[in-house]
Order: structure tokens, then C-alpha cells, then sequence
């Protein structure tokens, strides 16, 4: 197989009560401008109902180029990357991601606060369990196109789970880390250099 071009469309995908403030988001974001200007960047604030989220990406990246576009999710958002990916063939940097968000988050059913403002709220419906089902894929279709970087240390995920869910793809695994890859600065090179961008 061929491989993909320079991306020149590039999606991130943030987790579950994150948003486009994150801090992996924000570096990404500030690498992108700094080196990669002419790329179309884009990190939308994904509503709590995963029908919703995955709605509004779609129609988001509708007229993205499917060989020349990249995501990077992180948790839930690695989920949702892995969706978008096997939709649409395109490279994908997983960090720490949710396999299976559907049992995860069945106990999170009932009002959040947003992780970066309290003061914001939202509800987790128990028909967004059932819509996470909906998006569940099983191995990746083209594992040459998955990078994760996955922490031994992650106090939310288990790493066994994740570095399982996605066999023959290239996988970083940390012996300590978190879930927020508070080391993110460590890897963000390797993560540019396997999305390719133009």
C-alpha cells in the first residue's frame, strides 16, 4: 500500500469533560502555527452526546481531503479518532485512549462540570451509553495508520486494554506517565513526525 501524503488538514479530538483549552490540544495547536501555518487546524468543543459530536465532525471535515487529512484524539477523543480514521482511512495519534467508553462512562451518567471551568455544566444522558455503542469498531482496517502513545501509569485507563485494542499499530508505551501525559513535551516531536503534515 501506498503510503498517505503530507497532511494538510489536521483534527483534534479532545476527552470526556476536556475541551479545546487542554493542554495537549493547546501545544498541538501552538506547533501547528509555529511550523506548519499553511495546515487547516481544527479542534472543535465537542458537545457531551456522542451522536452529536461525531455529527458535528463529519460535517466539519466534509470537504477535507481524505488522504491528505490527520486526527489526534486523546481518551474519549482517541475513540472518537479511531472512528474518524476507519471512516476515512486517514493517519490517527491516539493518547491514552478510551477503548471502551461505553461501560467507562456508564458511570458518569448525571450532571459534570467541564474539567478547565467548573462553573460550566452539562448532563451525560444514559442514551449517550448507548450511542458510544454505536461507534465502536473492531481492529483497525489499516493499523500502519495508528500511532498511540500509551502510559503505564495512567490512573484512568488500563494500558493492557489499550495497547491490546490496537494490534499491529505503532505504539509508544510509557513504563510510568498519566493520563494527561503531563510529559506530553517529550513525545510531541515523534507525534509530528508520524502525522506527516505539509
Amino acid at each position: 500500500m501506498q503510503p498517505l501524503p503530507p497532511a494538510t488538514h489536521l483534527l483534534y479530538l479532545h476527552g470526556f469533560r476536556s475541551s479545546p483549552q487542554s493542554m495537549k490540544a493547546q501545544k498541538v495547536a501552538a506547533r501547528v502555527q509555529e511550523r506548519h501555518p499553511a495546515v487547516h487546524w481544527w479542534c472543535p468543543q465537542l458537545p457531551p452526546s456522542p451522536r452529536e459530536a461525531m455529527a458535528l465532525v463529519e460535517d466539519g471535515i466534509a470537504g477535507w481531503p481524505r488522504d491528505r487529512m490527520a486526527v489526534v484524539g486523546s481518551s474519549l477523543g482517541g475513540f472518537y479518532a479511531t472512528h474518524v480514521a476507519e471512516a476515512t482511512g486517514c493517519r490517527a495519534v491516539l493518547l491514552n485512549p478510551a477503548v471502551d467508553p461505553a461501560r467507562d462512562l456508564s458511570n458518569y451518567i448525571g450532571e459534570q462540570t467541564a474539567w478547565h471551568d467548573p462553573q460550566q455544566r452539562f448532563y451525560f444522558a444514559p442514551s449517550f451509553v448507548d450511542e458510544l455503542r454505536v461507534l465502536e469498531h473492531g481492529a483497525a482496517a489499516h493499523p500502519e495508520n495508528y500511532f498511540a502513545v500509551i502510559a503505564k501509569g495512567d490512573e484512568v485507563l488500563d494500558w493492557r486494554e489499550m495497547t491490546g485494542r490496537y494490534p499491529g499499530a505503532r505504539i509508544k508505551l510509557l513504563e510510568a506517565g498519566d493520563h494527561a501525559l503531563s510529559d506530553f513535551d517529550a513525545h510531541i516531536g515523534e507525534v509530528f513526525a508520524f502525522l506527516h503534515l505539509a
